[in-house]
């Protein structure tokens, strides 16, 4: 095994293919890209979309669509990219995901009507997705245990700060260029990406031995949801993004329409939630040094009750209460992350990529359906934020003591 500059024995011997070019942190680097794909595509032209607007002689809803259809196309083709790449491999998958999205990005900088925008952006999406699946993948493929989890903290506590970061890139890059700049951008993006993905070592082990259709490589995903206790912790734990995608979408609605705030204020407020939510890994890696992850986990959920609660009864306070009362339900969904996908990963021996395509895929549904419910709230879009995680933490933090306390997933309090 050869050791890379900068790589300690230990790191690299904690790898179980050895990524000679990338080495150890490379990859890491790699892997948090990857899972920084959604925030990086979304989120980065949010400023650019009033210009948009202008440009097309468009409606608002008519933009939107370029965002709204990103978001399920994206979510539909991560359910092809994972068992796709179980049967040929991450590194062939992750090539054709770059290069389809690279391509959808130059397209969009060509685009001569909203409607070749919004198709465009469907094609990026529909490479996008290979992204964050086969980034999960990895992991799974690479890291053991322990290191395993610790991997997801490191990466998902950086993928937290990618959305407070891409709008403020974008709002940068739109004092020098027009919104077209912000797709070239992107496709710059896509094309690193792109170079990451030559020089990655293939992780996947007899890649040779597995054959089918693809049909019947499609049919592993019904195989992994066949899985009770999988599908059980994917459901328990992927409608907590209903809640934060509930917050972010509606938190200039919140902050400006609700409590009246200036735009430089709620970029403040909204940069003090993404600082927190950065740090919840990190917590919740000290925690798992003391704690059960069972007890982290169940804590967790009654948190989200107790934040969901505070929101809902002092909200009408002012906007310092609610983005205190907050801050510990933001704080619980993004702790829960390493551990909840370490629970899902755990609880199959095969079909990595499936599984992280059902975990992806689930994520962006969940997200889409918290960005729904927030559009019926918007008379008190703060009180909205605050009762739909008061709901998520009693359901989802009942059927998890429920499982937990039968045969069913007993053995995870163990864990």
């Amino acid at each position: 095994m050869i050791l890379m500059p900068g790589n300690s024995p230990e790191s690299v011997r904690a790898l179980k293919v050895a990524q000679n070019i990338l080495g150890y942190r490379g990859l890491i680097a790699f892997l948090t890209l990857l899972s920084a794909f959604p925030a990086m595509s979304t989120d980065l032209y949010l400023p650019a979309l009033p210009a948009m607007t202008h440009y097309f002689q468009a409606s608002e809803y008519q933009i939107n669509l370029s965002l709204t259809l990103f978001f399920i196309f994206f979510a539909l083709s991560s359910l092809i990219w994972g068992p796709l790449s179980d049967q040929y491999g991450r590194k062939r998958i992750l090539l054709a995901g770059m290069a389809l999205y690279t391509g959808g990005a130059i397209l969009c900088v060509l685009s001569l009507s909203n409607l070749q925008l919004v198709l465009c952006r469907c094609l990026q999406a529909a490479g996008g997705g290979a992204a964050t699946t086969i980034a999960t993948a990895i992991v799974k493929d690479e890291f053991q245990a322990k290191r395993r989890e610790t991997i997801l903290a490191m990466v998902q506590s950086m993928v937290v700060l990618a959305p407070a970061v891409a709008p403020v890139i974008g709002a940068l890059l739109l004092r020098f260029t027009s919104w077209r700049g912000i797709f070239v951008t992107q496709a710059v993006f896509g094309v690193a990406l792109f170079a990451g993905a030559l020089v990655f070592t293939e992780t996947l082990e007899d890649t040779a031995t597995n054959s089918g259709s693809v049909a019947q490589t499609m049919g592993r995903l019904v195989t992994v949801l066949r899985n009770p206790r999988f599908t059980a912790l994917l459901i328990m734990l992927s409608l907590l993004n209903i809640g934060s995608m509930a917050f972010i979408s509606g938190s200039s609605y919140i902050y400006q329409n609700f409590y009246g705030l200036s735009t430089q204020m709620f970029s403040f407020y909204f940069a003090l939630n993404a600082l927190v939510m950065m740090a919840g890994p990190l917590v919740y890696l000290r925690l798992a040094a003391r704690f059960t992850r069972y007890r982290i986990v169940t804590s967790g959920f009654g948190v989200f009750i107790v934040s969901g609660l505070l929101v809902s009864l002092l909200h009408g306070l002012g906007p310092w209460i609610f983005a205190l009362a907050l801050l510990p339900a933001s704080l619980a969904f993004i702790g829960l992350r390493p551990p909840g996908t370490y629970l899902m990963l755990n609880q199959q021996t095969a079909d990595s990529g499936s599984a992280a395509s059902l975990i992806t895929s689930m994520a962006m549904i969940s997200g889409s359906i918290g960005v729904t419910l927030i559009s019926f709230g918007m008379d008190n879009p703060a009180l909205a934020v605050g009762m739909i995680d008061l709901s998520l933490g009693v359901l989802c933090g009942g059927a998890w003591l429920c499982l937990t306390h039968s045969r069913f997933l007993r053995s995870i309090r163990d864990t």
